[in-house]
């Protein structure tokens, strides 16, 4: 960040208030950030943006997580496609979304409908409508949710350490 705007990093007063969203300074941009069990992930855009990060292998029940969160409150949802890899991707496009609107994902996670092949998330109740774009790195799922659409991934600000 401080490479960004040519100030000394520790010019930059982040807030960062528990169970709160990363803020930056008015006219900074926007933070997100996520982990998994392995690696964090931090994005900066100067539009809002939300980021989530999920591990592929990740050893879930994605029945039941399918059943209890997208398949009834989810129209757009194919259940044909139910396995593993398509439930997490949606679970980390949701994620990231609840992240952009700042949201709480007890409340808000059966609210988003995911629509795969438009590449769009909705909140019919907030009339929210956002793009999401994910990536595959390595052993990760990656997911931004944004307003924006980016002409290129090299328009977001990103960085990852694994531990």
């Amino acid at each position: 960040m401080g490479t960004l705007f040519n100030l000394d990093p520790l010019e930059i007063n982040i807030v960062a208030n528990p169970g709160e969203p990363p803020k930056l300074p008015k006219g900074m941009g926007y933070l997100s950030f996520s982990h998994s069990s392995d690696a964090i992930i931090l994005v900066w855009h100067d539009k809002k943006i939300g980021i989530d990060i999920e591990r592929t292998d990740r050893n879930f029940n994605y029945d039941k997580l399918a059943n209890k969160y997208f398949l009834k409150s989810n129209r757009s949802y194919n259940t044909s496609q139910l396995n593993k890899d398509s439930i997490l991707k949606q679970w980390c496009a949701i994620e990231a979304a609840i992240k952009w609107d700042h949201g709480k994902l007890s409340k808000d996670i059966k609210e988003w409908q995911y629509f795969k092949e438009e590449k769009i998330l909705f909140h019919p109740k907030k009339k929210l409508r956002l793009k999401f774009t994910q990536i595959n790195f390595y052993q990760w799922n990656i997911c931004l949710a944004h307003k924006e659409t980016f002409d290129y991934i090299t328009d977001i600000f990103c960085t990852s350490t694994i531990i």
